[in-house]
């Protein structure tokens, strides 16, 4: 009995040696420095304090560039006031009111102005009668008269269509995109302004093709009056070829039929 008090006494003993022990703090402690695991925690702090750097100016700079310009001022400044339009000839033309009426819708037929216009006398049964060389003559000046009623047509139907497109669907679609640019609202995107660019190209492409239109209408006029010019000073150039060459002998002949004339002629 007295081995097991004993055993008893020392176990306890010992259990609170080592409480006392965990209890108390630990006073010598080792560091432990490893310079490559250093190194390289520096260098991902600052990779990482950079690309944060980065993003944060590019997300400044997308912002400023998101700002429309309706946020500094106001884009109704830039509306052009009392701009010209497409209108209408007014007034009562008696006379000419179908051609006037082609000129604001268009005439692709021609009926207006051919009504308008002196009747043209081209019968073939009278051409037949004449020789080759005045046949020519003839059929060169009938053509430019027709070249002439040609372009005056074509230019008359153009003119009316873009009259008539131009207060159909050029004026509507020009304020809708004055309307969509001077929209102050900041909830459209820069997708949206690319979108009024493109809009704003594709009138400016159409306002190019009717002005092309117009400049093909002048130079087809051009080259009617140029034709018609060409032949009066072809026509001017052969009198006088004719005269130089002719015009000894037709005098002549005109000096002696003057005198056959005077002495011949009795009085009645």
């Amino acid at each position: 009995m007295y081995r097991q008090r004993a055993y008893g006494i020392g176990t306890v003993l010992l259990s609170g040696a080592l409480m006392v022990a965990i209890e108390s703090p630990v006073s010598a402690q080792l560091v432990v420095y490893d310079a490559a695991t250093t190194a390289r925690n520096t260098v991902t702090a600052t990779v990482n304090q950079f690309l944060f750097e980065t993003q944060r100016q590019q997300h400044s700079k997308l912002r400023e560039m998101a700002r429309r310009l309706s946020a500094l001022t106001n884009l109704r400044k830039y509306v052009m006031e009392d701009v010209p339009r497409w209108r209408t000839h007014g007034g009562d033309f008696f006379f000419a009111q179908p051609y006037n009426d082609a000129l604001i819708f268009g005439d692709p037929v021609g009926a207006a102005f051919t009504d308008l216009s002196q009747r043209l006398l081209a019968d073939p049964r009278i051409l037949d009668r004449l020789g080759p060389a005045a046949r020519r003559l003839v059929e060169a000046r009938l053509g430019t008269v027709n070249l002439t009623d040609a372009a005056a047509i074509a230019a008359t139907h153009g003119t009316g269509q873009l009259r008539w497109f131009g207060r159909k669907n050029e004026l509507p679609a020009i304020d809708a995109l004055e309307r969509d640019v001077i929209d102050p609202s900041s909830e459209q995107s820069t997708t949206a302004v690319l979108d009024k660019i493109s809009g704003a190209a594709l009138i400016g492409a159409r306002q190019r093709q009717a002005r092309i239109q117009l400049l093909v209408g002048m130079v087809e006029q051009l080259l009617v009056d140029s034709k018609r010019a060409r032949d009066t000073d072809t026509a001017a150039l052969a009198m006088q070829i004719v005269t130089w060459r002719d015009g000894r002998a037709a005098s002549e002949a005109f000096v002696a039929g003057s005198g056959d004339a005077l002495r011949t002629w009795r009085q009645p």
